[in-house]
């Protein structure tokens, strides 16, 4: 579609040339294909293409091929003193008489008046091209508003049941444990007491699964607390080997160094992953525009990620945050004695660490 549109501008322009194409001489056919040829790489070159096209502006009585390419460095820049100046000069190339002579002062007031009109006509392609970047600008706003959104209902999602969990696991760890656990009491008396052969073997068998079965009680209710990041634990969890392609789809600029030991245990892999993922989707958040670097290391005592970014190259809209996210790596970091530090930088960018000992993982 942009080709199509580049090549209809090409022809309008030659058109419009062609009709204002007097006895000129070769110089102003020289600067007229120039003109016209320019506009084919106005997207990539707006300003030296704009530029180009001011000695046709000026030799010839022609529109097209000037405000075309004022409209394209507007919707291209953010310099409104550049806007204004190329504005002007547009202005006074199509005003302007070809070729220049000693003017009487009734032809300079008509140049002038001329200018004026034509300064006008400059304005609208300038006006209308920051009009197009401003909805561009607003439609991505409006995608990452919306993202954003998403991101806040999953945390909500992840938070209810994160607290849904713990609350299974409080009535697992007050009520089940507590009976069970008397249960194990009873049948040991049972089996110290017991005379005959059978009913001491009984009880020792009733102590026995009751002792197992409080372990593995112990463990649900471990696992129920450190769990909400996932809708459910028994889904494929994410490890080390994921990182590369989680960095490369986090749609910004970021970057994966360094590398981790390969017998790192599972739990300190999705750590790690949690670490990164939530550092990236803040960065995307939060900072528009910034780079990311995903740096994994290792010391000996401790290993783990450092996720750093730059300032933010355009301003971040006010979205509402659950915080949940730092406070959820958090948690997940002292499960595994690690630690877990996330600010500011000095340049105004911002930085997650997660260090873990090297015993634990």
């Amino acid at each position: 579609m942009p080709r199509i549109a580049d090549v209809l501008v090409v022809v309008c322009a030659a058109v419009d040339i062609c009709l204002n194409l007097y006895d000129g001489g070769a110089g102003v056919l020289a600067c007229a294909v120039v003109a016209c040829a320019a506009l084919v790489a106005r997207r990539r070159f707006p300003l030296a293409v704009f530029l180009l096209t001011l000695p046709a502006a000026l030799t010839l009585e022609i529109l097209v091929a000037p405000l075309t390419a004022l409209f394209t460095l507007a919707d291209r820049s953010r310099d409104r003193r550049l806007l204004a100046v190329c504005a002007v000069l547009a202005a006074a190339a199509m005003a302007s008489p070809w070729p220049v002579t000693d003017l009487a002062s009734e032809d300079r007031t008509w140049t002038a008046i001329y200018f004026v009109y034509t300064l006008g006509t400059a304005a609208a392609p300038v006006l209308l091209g920051q009009l197009t970047q401003a909805r561009r600008d607003l439609s991505r706003r409006l995608a990452e508003i919306e993202e954003a959104r998403e991101h806040e209902r999953t945390l909500h999602a992840q938070a209810v049941l994160a607290e849904e969990r713990a609350q299974l696991a409080r009535e697992m760890h007050d009520v089940v444990s507590h009976q069970v656990s008397l249960i194990a009491v009873r049948a040991g008396a049972w089996q110290v007491a017991a005379k005959d052969t059978d009913s001491r073997e009984a009880a020792r068998t009733i102590r026995s699964l009751s002792v197992s079965t409080l372990d593995e009680l112990r463990h649900m209710v471990s696992l129920l607390r450190a769990s909400g990041g996932r809708a459910t634990e028994l889904t494929p969890q994410p490890t080390l080997a994921d990182l590369k392609a989680l960095v490369a789809s986090s749609g910004i600029d970021a970057e994966l160094t360094g590398a981790l030991p390969e017998d790192i245990a599972t739990p300190a892999q999705r750590t790690v992953y949690r670490t990164v993922q939530e550092a990236l989707t803040n960065v995307r958040k939060h900072a528009p525009g910034a780079r990311a670097r995903v740096h994994l290391w290792d010391d000996g005592e401790e290993f783990g990620v450092t996720v750093t970014n730059t300032p933010p190259t355009r301003p971040s809209l006010p979205l509402p945050g659950s915080h949940q996210g730092l406070i959820g790596l958090r948690e997940r970091a002292e499960l595994l004695h690690a630690t877990f530090h996330a600010g500011p930088t000095p340049d105004g960018g911002y930085r997650v660490r997660l260090g873990v000992p090297a015993a634990d993982g």
